[in-house]
């Protein structure tokens, strides 16, 4: 009988559970604990971290999971690192849930960077404003470039001194469309865009708006991970499972 545990926190995720829900899927999902007020679905849930791939193992055994989603971010490369550690070490079979990488088009503007310090780096010299769609995680790398002035988006509100001295925050939960970050980046000036590649369309509507605008954009490469078994569609997860998608519908 299938037990299966998501590593959620997107919408990939949360569109999964649904699913899960639908179907009858004996199922957890768990979320890192960053956002503070996460999206509702059916599933039981469980908040926080396992204690590293050790922990997570423990969790897979005392929990008796037949069957491990990782729907984590792109770039929550720890939890999936820990991810394909405990699986193995426990012979769980393991699939991510992953949105495909955003790939330049005809119009944009890009400029590579393999993280954080080195978009940072990257940014011009002289003063300019910024629109840094990085999550509240990854901030501290732009310390190194006070003097521009930052708007951050962010899910929740921030819980501490932020370490730019001139940034903004817009609290606000997406999809966004293209029109509302167009007319963002006009009414405050932005000159240039810093963005992880996440992928998929919810969060696409800014670099869409960039292009629209001619800005250049810094894009933030994902980390690199072990292999595993990728799908991109929640069906397919419940096909890997051996379930229908339109059971219960």
């Amino acid at each position: 009988m299938t037990r299966a545990l998501i590593l959620g926190g997107t919408g990939h995720a949360n569109r999964l559970a649904e699913l899960f829900a639908r179907t009858r899927i004996d199922a957890i999902y768990s979320y890192a604990g960053r956002t503070r007020i996460p999206l509702p679905h059916a599933l039981p849930t469980r908040i926080g971290g396992f204690g590293g791939p050790e922990g997570l193992a423990d969790f897979i055994i005392a929990e008796r999971i037949t069957h491990v989603i990782d729907a984590t971010h792109p770039f929550a490369a720890e939890m999936s690192r820990n991810a394909v550690t405990a699986c193995a070490a426990t012979d769980t079979p393991l699939i991510a849930l992953e949105r495909a990488p955003w790939a330049a088009v005809a119009g944009d503007n890009w400029i590579e960077a393999a993280d954080e310090p080195a978009a940072a780096a990257a940014l011009p010299e002289a003063p300019a404003r910024v629109f840094l769609a990085i999550g509240r995680q990854h901030l501290a790398a732009f310390a190194a470039k006070p003097q521009h002035a930052y708007t951050l988006r962010f899910v929740d509100a921030p819980d501490g001194p932020l370490p730019l001295p001139n940034a903004e925050v817009i609290v606000s939960r997406g999809p966004f469309t293209r029109e509302d970050d167009r007319e963002l980046m006009r009414a405050r000036g932005v000159q240039w865009l810093v963005s992880r590649n996440a992928g998929g369309d919810g969060a696409r509507a800014k670099i869409d708006a960039a292009r629209e605008l001619g800005l250049p954009v810094i894009m933030i490469a994902r980390p690199a991970l072990p292999e595993r078994r990728r799908v991109e569609r929640a069906e397919d997860v419940l096909a890997w499972l051996g379930h229908d998608a339109r059971l219960g519908a």
